[in-house]
């Protein structure tokens, strides 16, 4: 199996991206988990995603953003996403990675870039997800979303939370007295054990404690996993509680576990599709693996499965 640091290395030869494409397998392999490079290719995605009962959310990928103009193209993308929404009636919303919008190199230039987003997603009664990244940037990115959170409404802006961070059931609590509308996913950057849990047992068991304070809490929150562990535990948790299934929503990646997708669809669950798009897709990908070089065996059994 490649190395991290293989697959890393491998991230930033943007030139091995038209070789790399040219095998069936890696095309493949992409193409299902990435909707395509264009805002017309994600839209037919989503239209297919709707089709199924889910609801969807935009996520442009960028990983090269190091400029404040290139701030100004993220912004300039999201407000055509959110037109796009509007115009073709798809029912999705959208996610943005505040290092796209600058919070690496100014954290204010990220929340007035954010804040643009935020301000046109009210405008037109849709919503923002403020994705979560590395740990490096993890409280610069609750601050900004707090920024946020103070001047607009609970259903207009969300945040992101990792049960592998030590810190996350604090985070949940301080952020559920806002409140806060709050997206729970395992993570999967490569984090030092002072960090992060380094055990996946001890990742899901923070999972499973996370989860029931969020349902718990009143408020609707995203449950993003394609684990059935995870998903069952949720279930499980929301039946004993008397919990709705209109009161929180399962959430997954584009074409990971589309039939589970589908099942928990028609089992009455609110489903929503994570849709990557974008020219950047390649060193996302393979960053993606780089993360967890475990992951290849992941997408290659996701692949298998459907």
């Amino acid at each position: 199996m490649l190395t991290r640091s293989a697959l890393i290395y491998l991230s930033r030869q943007e030139g091995l991206k038209e070789f790399a494409a040219k095998f069936s397998l890696f095309k493949k392999l992409t193409t299902r988990f990435i909707a395509g490079e264009t805002t017309d290719e994600a839209v037919a995605a989503i239209r297919e995603i709707n089709a199924r009962g889910c609801s969807a959310s935009f996520d442009h990928l960028n990983e090269s953003v190091s400029s404040v103009e290139a701030t100004k193209d993220e912004v300039r993308e999201y407000l055509h996403l959110l037109d796009l929404i509007d115009q073709t009636g798809i029912n999705s919303n959208v996610s943005i990675k505040l290092t796209q919008f600058g919070l690496e190199i100014a954290p204010d230039l990220a929340y007035q870039n954010a804040r643009s987003i935020v301000e046109d997603a009210v405008r037109r009664r849709n919503f923002v997800r403020i994705d979560m990244e590395g740990s490096s940037v993890t409280q610069a990115t609750i601050d900004v979303f707090k920024r946020l959170r103070s001047e607009f409404g609970l259903n207009d802006v969300g945040i992101v939370l990792q049960s592998y961070l030590r810190r996350t059931m604090d985070d949940a609590r301080e952020l559920l007295k806002i409140p806060a509308r709050i997206r729970l996913c395992k993570g999967a950057y490569d984090e030092p054990a002072s960090v992060a849990y380094p055990d996946k047992k001890d990742v899901d068991d923070n999972y499973v404690s996370v989860m029931q304070l969020l349902l718990a809490s009143g408020t609707y929150h995203g449950i993003a996993t394609h684990d059935p562990k995870m998903i069952d535990a949720t279930i499980e948790f929301a039946q004993r509680e008397g919990i709705g299934k209109d009161a929180f929503e399962f959430q997954m990646l584009y074409g990971i576990r589309r039939d589970l997708q589908e099942q928990l669809a028609r089992d009455g669950y609110g489903m929503r599709v994570y849709v990557p798009y974008g020219k950047h897709w390649y060193p996302y990908f393979m960053r993606r693996l780089a993360e967890r070089p475990a992951n290849i065996w992941f997408v290659l059994k996701n692949f298998l499965k459907g």
